[in-house]
């Protein structure tokens, strides 16, 4: 499963995505849309045939085929509306048509517990609420199939982050243990296909051996993509459902800002200093086990 991340400032630019995604095959039901305003679920909901103006009931009337429209009063946000399949268990919420467990959308994997949480929301919902507690909105594809992910991916990239790939750098990891915790040294670019799953099999691989204290050394990366965008989420919530602690190092400044833009960087702990990240984790577990 790869998973696409877009952040959107403008209803307009969100409202042109979906229009993008539904004309270049990509299915309703692997589209969510996240905002806080009513007047973008509209504009927004309009793409998808869906009219949520009137709520009724927590949910505004859709077209048929395409999942409710749903008013959430989702914990540490506030209201928001959801548009499409899996909008509020995205939110870690019950309800608006979709069978997955509360929480878990971004921390699926078939080896590992479905969810986690921070403060009493999943670890997904406290990416999601610093991204629409600054005023932007979100579109997520979630989907099996390549094709669709490289549509997504080309389109998330181009509205949502401002950029195109401009490097055909190889994904390459290195890993090594230093001081208690592992460290996977990334190179090249974290991107849909060989650089997600470069990174997806190397934390499977970590937690299936029991490892905890878990640095990324971005330094050597020079492009992520949003479906990269959505691996280092579900990364995070991976390792946190496993009572584990995940820092990034030294990402380049190419990647920081994208991770600023995104409002990832209030998600991940960031350091650029590997000794002062090593000692950070050991304090963090500590902590932990203190609590």
């Amino acid at each position: 499963m790869e998973t696409a991340i877009g952040v959107f400032a403008t209803r307009d630019r969100a409202a042109e995505a979906v229009q993008e995604l539904l004309r270049g095959g990509v299915p309703e039901n692997s589209i969510v849309f996240l905002t806080r305003s009513e007047t973008d679920a509209q504009t927004v909901g309009k793409q998808f045939g869906a009219y949520p103006g009137g709520v009724i009931g927590g949910a505004a009337g859709m077209s048929a085929g395409v999942a409710a429209a749903v008013l959430l009063p989702a914990p540490g946000i506030g209201p928001v509306f959801a548009l499409g399949f899996g909008g509020a268990a995205l939110l870690g919420l019950a309800g608006a048509g979709s069978g997955c467990k509360v929480g878990a959308t971004l921390a699926e994997d078939s080896n590992l517990p479905a969810s986690a949480s921070e403060g009493g929301l999943s670890i997904d919902v406290a990416f999601f609420r610093r991204v629409l507690n600054a005023g932007h909105s979100l579109i997520v594809v979630r989907t099996d199939y390549f094709r669709i992910a490289t549509t997504s991916c080309e389109i998330l990239d181009r509205l949502g982050l401002g950029m195109k790939k401009d490097t055909d750098s190889q994904s390459m990891v290195s890993t090594r243990e230093a001081d208690g915790a592992v460290i996977a040294d990334f190179d090249g670019k974290i991107a849909l296909a060989d650089g997600t799953r470069l990174l997806r099999d190397t934390v499977c691989d970590f937690l299936a051996l029991g490892h905890k204290r878990i640095l990324l050394n971005l330094e050597g990366v020079d492009f992520i993509d949003s479906a990269g965008l959505g691996e280092l989420v579900r990364a995070h919530a991976s390792i946190r459902s496993r009572g584990g602690h995940l820092k990034l190092l030294r990402p380049r400044d190419t990647v920081l800002k994208l991770l600023q833009i995104t409002k990832l960087d209030g998600l991940f702990d960031i350091e650029q200093d590997e000794v002062a990240a090593l000692v950070s984790i050991r304090k963090n577990v500590s902590a932990q086990a203190a609590g």
